[in-house]
């Protein structure tokens, strides 16, 4: 190893390379960034480590009665499904009143779980059709990967809990492809997701990778090894380099990796053993509640390792009707959605609202005990939960449910509860996120300008 070694160093041994934490004592000097502009006013913020950002999203609206808080401001009162991540109230916005235009029907009919999906982050209207002509736009969260990928190994990451098809017709004429992906690189292209853990995994830690040859990614996968086996030699050495502080942190990220590799094998072990005859992929989970935490947990790792600074995460297609039998929810979640005002399946909806935050707050737990610079990985982000239907029942797309966690490097100023003028576009959001991270767009779909409010 060279003396003066970069926070971007990996871990080598016997063809592998593992990614390493920002690690602070080997950094070199650090920049600053330029002024990140909210409304009239203007904020500077050191970047003391780089801004990431993460777009999650949940399908079928939320129950906005549960949702949406009573007061503006940093002094209201979180409602039901919000009071699950109370711990973290001082960690995020809560953006009411901004409108996705472009998954409306305007003159299209029906189909508004697929142009929901679709509309999210580009704010472009879908092409309506089941063939092979899909179209819709760039997203917000690839045009930050196409001018920051050149920092980190991977320029974004696209995952999520359930497969998609990328032909059919999935939703009143529209295209699976529409329904399955919230990522599009171009308007003609979505960016595919990966649902297998163990393939994303692969891509983060162990495989499609400079250093690791498939002779040697073949031999670990075929005998279980784990990666940190094949780089521990070098983790040693350097251990011996660090600081108390970078030690530890080294230690708990190496022992993070192995824990989520031991859980891969542990959920194709079970798949295997219960399910003998059906085939499923490797790695993926039987139960869905342990398939999210897993995702959640490799975007975390994804993040620390600074392997990539763009995510997306898919929960559950558009529309999906899944049942959620661990919460006595037996029913199909788009069938509830449907609830007609009935209180039986609204507390059900509920029910399944509360645990998509409760692991959204998991995450965000795991981001806030990864240390950083001059505080944790949550305030180096900024982590987007939210839909792109508002109240399931009513199929529409205004006052959406729309929650910002994090910092963003000193560049958002969380803890309150923001209600800007109706029909205010989405997308002026994520043009106000691309800010953040130094991505110059005037324009982003149907936007008319970059959101204020965010930085007091």
């Amino acid at each position: 190893m060279e003396n003066r070694l970069s926070r971007r160093n990996v871990l080598k041994g016997l063809g592998t390379t593992l990614a390493l934490p920002l690690l602070d004592s080997l950094a070199p000097a650090r920049g600053v960034a330029r002024a990140a502009t909210d409304g009239a006013s203007g904020a500077a913020a050191i970047a003391a480590s780089p801004n990431r950002m993460a777009f999650i999203y949940v399908p079928n609206g939320i129950h906005m009665q549960d949702w949406t808080p009573a007061a503006t401001g940093a002094e209201f009162e979180l409602p039901a499904t919000l009071k699950v991540i109370e711990r973290h109230r001082q960690d995020f916005l809560i953006l009411s009143g901004l409108t996705q235009d472009k998954a409306r029907a305007n003159g299209d009919g029906g189909g508004d779980h697929a142009r929901g999906a679709s509309a999210f982050l580009t704010g472009c209207q879908p092409h309506k059709t089941h063939g092979a002509n899909i179209r819709a736009g760039l997203s917000v969260d690839q045009a930050a990967a196409e001018r920051l990928g050149h920092a980190t190994r991977l320029a974004s990451l696209e995952i999520g809990c359930e497969k998609g098809m990328y032909a059919g017709n999935c939703d009143s004429g529209y295209s699976c492809a529409y329904s399955a992906n919230i990522s599009w690189r171009t308007p003609s292209q979505p960016m595919a997701k990966e649902v297998n853990p163990r393939l994303v995994f692969e891509r983060l830690f162990g495989g499609q990778r400079p250093g690791e040859t498939a002779e040697t990614r073949a031999q670990r996968l075929a005998t279980r090894q784990s990666i940190l086996d094949f780089v521990r030699e070098d983790a040693r050495q350097l251990h011996a380099r660090l600081g108390g502080a970078d030690q530890r942190k080294l230690d708990e990220y190496l022992a993070a990796v192995r824990e989520v590799e031991l859980r891969i094998e542990r959920a194709e072990q079970f798949s295997q053993r219960e399910l003998p005859a059906v085939p499923q992929p490797e790695g993926t989970p039987q139960e869905y509640a342990e398939h999210v935490r897993l995702m959640y947990d490799l975007m975390a790792l994804a993040f620390q390792a600074d392997i990539t600074r763009v995510i997306t995460f898919l929960v559950a297609n558009e529309g999906s009707n899944r049942p959620y039998r661990f919460l006595d929810v037996p029913q199909g979640h788009h069938e509830l959605s449907h609830h007609g005002d009935d209180p039986e399946k609204q507390a059900k909806i509920a029910k399944i609202n509360r645990f998509h935050i409760d692991e959204f707050g998991r995450f965000l737990d795991r981001l806030k005990a990864m240390p950083e610079g001059d505080g944790h990985l949550l305030d180096h982000s900024m982590i987007v939960i939210g839909s792109g239907i508002g109240d399931g029942n009513a199929h529409n797309h205004d006052n959406l449910p729309i929650l910002l966690a994090g910092r963003g490097c000193g560049t958002l100023s969380p803890g309150r509860h923001v209600r800007y003028d109706a029909e205010t576009p989405l997308n002026n959001l994520w043009l106000a996120m691309l800010d953040r991270v130094e991505v110059d767009l005037e324009k982003l779909g149907d936007s008319t300008g970059h959101l204020g409010s965010l930085l007091v």
